[in-house]
């Protein structure tokens, strides 16, 4: 598609903030007004229209697809993308480790306990661990806590969450890479912890590096989505 407008604007609309092409405000992909919270996140998606050249690459919109994503799917089922989000925690990687008389499990527990442990304190749960692949339940009482912890955010943050827990394979992560304070690299070397080792016993597949260097980037891009998305 060719570029069909001049201007970008932002401007304060219907309670939050709207991009405007030409003047006029954009819609979702589902038609909706597209309303964001914030005056940076706004600014964010209007960096995205400006950058287009002469043709329009549909590609080159990953934070207008994330607030597509958040108005569209997530703020009239905002039950349905809690529900869909617990699954992460029952199952999170970062608590199934390998055997202690297995060398992956000294790694694991350096990279991963600071992390679990973090998460704890700063959402006062408990996390059970676990030698090996099978499965156990959490504690019914994380799990309420947690939902509770879920329902208390908004779309745009469920959105940033769903994506991030899924690049990670772990809840604890996501939650702790939408913090202020969050060393958004750090977290994702832990949720690749795992790959790391395979790569560094096997050898490196380049177009494996490569993918991961994709899911790094978009799980960089999710937390980024999230910081904005809270900022005055």
């Amino acid at each position: 598609m060719k570029r069909f407008y001049k201007a970008v604007t932002v401007e304060m609309q219907d309670g939050g903030w709207r991009v405007l092409l030409d003047g006029r405000g954009i819609k979702t992909a589902a038609g909706a007004v597209q309303v964001v919270p914030t005056q940076a996140l706004a600014q964010a998606l209007a960096a995205e229209w400006e950058a287009q050249g002469e043709t329009i690459d549909a590609t080159t919109f990953p934070l207008r697809d994330l607030t597509d994503f958040a108005i569209d799917a997530i703020a009239g089922g905002k039950e349905d993308a809690v529900t869909a989000l617990l699954p992460y925690a029952e199952t999170d990687t970062l608590c199934y480790r390998a055997d202690p008389d297995e060398p992956l499990h000294r790694r694991q527990l350096d990279a991963w306990e600071p992390v679990l442990t973090r998460a704890e304190q700063r959402f006062g749960v408990h996390f059970t661990r676990v030698s090996g692949i099978v499965h156990k339940p959490q504690p019914p009482q994380t799990l309420a806590s947690l939902r509770a912890e879920l329902e208390a955010k908004d779309p745009f943050t469920l959105a940033a969450l769903r994506m991030l827990a899924s690049l990670a394979a772990s809840f604890a992560i996501a939650l702790l890479a939408i913090e202020p304070d969050a060393d958004v690299g750090g977290l994702w070397d832990a949720a690749s912890l795992e790959e790391e080792w395979q790569a560094e016993l096997w050898g490196r597949d380049e177009e494996a590096e490569e993918h991961r260097a994709q899911r790094r980037d978009a799980f960089a891009l999710a937390a980024r989505f999230a910081a904005l998305a809270r900022s005055g």
